[in-house]
């Protein structure tokens, strides 16, 4: 990652690089204290994080970024992503910022869309 990346674009590239299951690339956008929060997973740290959500995640076609702000070290992303068959749903990403690189993630599940 670039000093210059701003923080949307770094959002950007991380739903790009979950697109093309780009391990290696979310990695790298991840502090190494990163903690992720959803209503499955509570506070789990960066390796449960790759052990639970990217094998056993549905293979996903896109993400629709339909809202993105970001307030200094803070961001939140509403999504729309469509699976591989088609149906879709929407969530809230609230996102923390350590530098340039993501500290947490707290997910919010929508609804099928």
């Amino acid at each position: 990652m670039t000093a210059t990346k701003t923080r949307e674009e770094t959002l950007r590239a991380l739903y790009a690089a979950y697109i093309d299951r780009r391990k290696d690339l979310v990695g790298a956008m991840l502090t190494e204290d990163f903690t992720f929060s959803s209503p499955r997973d509570d506070y789990i740290d960066r390796a449960t994080y790759f052990e639970r959500c990217w094998p056993n995640e549905p293979q996903l076609k896109a993400f629709d970024i339909e809202f993105l702000a970001v307030q200094g070290d803070e961001a939140v992303v509403r999504y729309r992503a469509v699976l591989q068959d088609g149906k879709s749903f929407r969530n809230i990403e609230s996102f923390r910022f350590a530098g340039d690189r993501i500290r947490s993630v707290d997910v919010y599940f929508g609804r099928e869309a």
